[in-house]
């Protein structure tokens, strides 16, 4: 099991530096920003000093979109990126949800993200293509491979994903639901004539290592966080079409203030039962954690995307590095 983290863009520049650093000399093997330009500093500038700053790590997105991000913009930026980091980028990409809400807009349609990642990956990777009817190239680029992940629960985004993508990203620490999520990519995969196993799969959630109830209190956040997509897709389709462990406990949410989104604390939050962080998110002990890593692993899990926005960032970095890494270092995602 591969190991990254992602950071929203609210420290400063300095820490964001700092533990990016660390992570990497911790064991982490990529490193992930939240793309919210309203909510947080813009995440391109950073993620090129993060790409000075370290040697092997791969960098990315957790998620851009095709709305805020025209799609020849983000491409331009990758592959600047791309040249800067010796091709360590990746573009993780979405339709779009605290970026565009908290404009008053709604998330892009799945056709406009489809389009999206055809014209990002094309263009970065020095091939012309046709957007809008005008054939376009960066003459410039580098050309360094630029792998894809696309973030999405419903339907039509994992099928999207297996045809298209070369990882899934899957905002959720729940190794039965991550098995209903991972089964519909791989199987949209072979339909499309690839081979399902090559389609990585991140499980991307906090992660807390200490005092439980300390620990769930930390992360309560992202349940209501994740609920925000729930609620599309009980909107979008029957609920017999979705697990049920997905969709019963949005029932009580009331609403959502996007000004205090992934924030520990959030009034946000308070419908989020403890069973339901204990399911979503990594709390405990570290053999709780590296228990549930090894659950995830069976269950398909190539990377482990540690959500690093619990207020005591160094020490669960130090924490992983030591005690969880390790164990989990010879641990092989299943596959099916």
């Amino acid at each position: 099991m591969r190991f990254g983290f992602t950071l929203k863009p609210g420290h400063s520049i300095e820490r964001t530096i700092a533990l990016t650093k660390q992570a990497e000399a911790a064991g982490f093997e990529y490193g992930w920003l939240f793309d919210g330009h309203v909510l947080w500093r813009d995440p391109y500038p950073l993620l090129a000093l993060m790409a000075q700053a370290t040697k092997k790590m791969r960098l990315g997105t957790c998620v851009t979109n095709p709305a805020t991000r025209e799609p020849t913009v983000t491409a331009s930026s990758l592959a600047v990126l791309s040249e800067l980091s010796g091709g360590r980028m990746d573009l993780g990409i979405g339709r779009g949800d605290s970026a565009l809400r908290v404009l008053g807009k709604a998330p892009t349609t799945m056709k406009d993200l489809e389009q999206a990642v055809h014209v990002i990956r094309a263009l970065v990777e020095g091939r012309s293509i046709e957007f809008e009817g005008t054939m376009l190239e960066l003459s410039w680029t580098s050309g360094h491979p630029l792998p894809v992940w696309i973030a999405g629960y419903g339907p039509v985004a994992l099928k999207l994903t297996g045809r298209l993508a070369d990882g899934a990203m899957l905002q959720i620490g729940d190794p039965a639901l991550i098995r209903w999520f991972s089964s519909q990519v791989r199987a949209s995969a072979a339909e499309a004539g690839r081979d399902p196993n090559a389609v990585q799969v991140m499980a991307a959630a906090p992660a807390h290592v200490g005092d439980l109830a300390d620990g769930r209190d930390r992360t309560r956040w992202f349940p209501a966080l994740v609920a925000n997509h729930v609620v599309d897709l009980v909107n979008k389709y029957p609920r017999e079409d979705l697990p049920e462990e997905l969709t019963s406990y949005v029932r009580d949410r009331e609403g959502y203030d996007y000004l205090h989104h992934a924030e520990v604390g959030s009034s946000n939050a308070s419908f989020v039962t403890d069973e339901i962080v204990d399911r979503f998110c990594l709390v405990g002990s570290p053999d709780q954690h590296i228990a549930r890593l090894r659950d995830l692993a069976e269950a398909g899990v190539d990377q482990f995307n540690l959500y690093l926005m619990n207020g005591n960032e160094e020490e669960q970095l130090e924490i992983y590095g030591r005690e969880i890494i390790p164990a989990l270092r010879d641990v092989a995602p299943t596959r099916a």
